[in-house]
């Protein structure tokens, strides 16, 4: 598990914060102008919907300007139709030094009968800007409490190894 002194001492030490500083909530009712012919939500409007809510975690972690860098992942699980109310849940999964991977968990509420349907799951890398120079930042580290947070640290790792071997991959393939 990252440790404040493991930062780089130029970058100074970077007091760590707890995953729950991050998470972030946000909801919308799904209307016309969003919906396919069917009356489900578009799938590229839930992705502008996760790359908000991720962003909003990753802002909130890092205390700065967020750029997206990647999506790794977004699977859709359950439609989301007319008249629900789309839910996006998000938070940290791990930080690396300037970069964070942001997990985001997107869910449909009918408001006759209250039922909830998880219905898309989304991992998103941001890069945390200086202000000033708007170039990478270092984020500060994350503090692990409970096991379902360590999985995800764990979890978040694995996908950027597999992230970075790509984008290298198909560097060397240009080359």
């Amino acid at each position: 598990m990252p440790k404040a002194s493991s930062q780089p001492k130029s970058y100074g030490i970077l007091k760590p914060k707890p995953i729950s500083a991050s998470r972030s909530e946000m909801a919308e009712v799904v209307l016309p102008a969003t919906t396919n012919p069917l009356g489900k939500l578009l799938g590229g409007h839930v992705m502008h919907l996760v790359d908000i809510a991720a962003a909003m975690a990753a802002s909130r972690h890092s205390n700065s300007y967020v750029v997206t860098a990647s999506v790794d992942y977004i699977d859709f699980r359950n439609p989301i139709s007319i008249g629900e109310i789309v839910i996006l849940k998000s938070q940290i999964n791990r930080v690396f030094h300037t970069s964070m991977e942001v997990g985001v968990k997107v869910f449909s509420e009918n408001t006759l009968t209250g039922e909830r349907k998880h219905t898309t799951t989304a991992y998103v890398t941001f890069v945390a800007l200086d202000a000033a120079s708007r170039e990478p930042k270092p984020v500060p580290p994350l503090i692990l409490r409970t096991a379902e947070e360590k999985r995800r640290w764990r979890e978040a790792g694995e996908r950027r190894k597999i992230r970075l071997a790509q984008r290298y991959k198909k560097a060397r393939a240009r080359d």
